[in-house]
């Protein structure tokens, strides 16, 4: 039986975004299950992500994979030809919110392959004027003598429930994955409690 698979991501930690709007319309768009939804906190230019390696590599031939729009996969054009190489060659179908790209049985056509690569560059275009935007805003900031950067972290900072799944993980009893889905945040997250306590 094949299986439908989300994906869902936001560049910032849980306390700045959420994926639970993401998460809601993956099951609309017919992911069976929350367990079947692969997400993380991580930056669309990342090509490296934990959470998407491991979605191309649970993956079958004739399944699906869904995301809720191009730039939560990629925002990278030459990224988003390697994730389209890789629908291909898996022989799986992509969905991105109402477009659909089957690849299950035959090649992806021109004009489809031409409209995804279309969105691919306007997201990567959106991701520049952002960085823009950002860079002047900083600079703006530093010239008026304001502090830039987040604040420093310490183990103050870090939830008491933490502290008492963090026994039961050194314990061996449980994985970071599970304190991640128990906390209700990323795994990010718990590896930062973790070396933060080490410190």
């Amino acid at each position: 039986m094949n299986t439908t698979w989300g994906y869902a991501r936001c560049s910032t930690d849980e306390t700045r975004q959420d994926v639970g709007r993401q998460k809601q319309e993956l099951l609309k768009l017919g992911v069976a299950d929350e367990k079947n939804i692969y997400w993380e906190y991580a930056s669309g230019t990342d090509k490296d992500r934990a959470e998407l390696k491991r979605l191309f590599e649970s993956v079958q031939p004739g399944d699906t994979i869904a995301a809720t729009e191009v730039s939560r996969l990629t925002r990278s054009t030459k990224h988003l030809c390697e994730i389209l190489e890789a629908v291909k060659e898996k022989k799986l179908r992509l969905i991105i919110g109402s477009f659909i790209v089957d690849c299950r049985s035959d090649e992806i056509d021109p004009m489809t392959k031409g409209m995804l690569m279309m969105w691919g560059v306007f997201s990567e275009m959106e991701r520049d004027i952002i960085s823009e935007r950002v860079r002047s805003g900083i600079n703006n900031a530093r010239a008026k003598g304001k502090k830039i950067g987040r604040p420093e972290f310490s183990s103050d900072d870090i939830p008491k429930e933490f502290y008492r799944l963090h026994k039961l993980y050194l314990t061996g009893n449980l994985t970071v994955t599970d304190i991640a889905r128990i906390m209700k945040c990323s795994r990010t997250t718990v590896y930062k409690y973790i070396s933060t306590i080490k410190i």
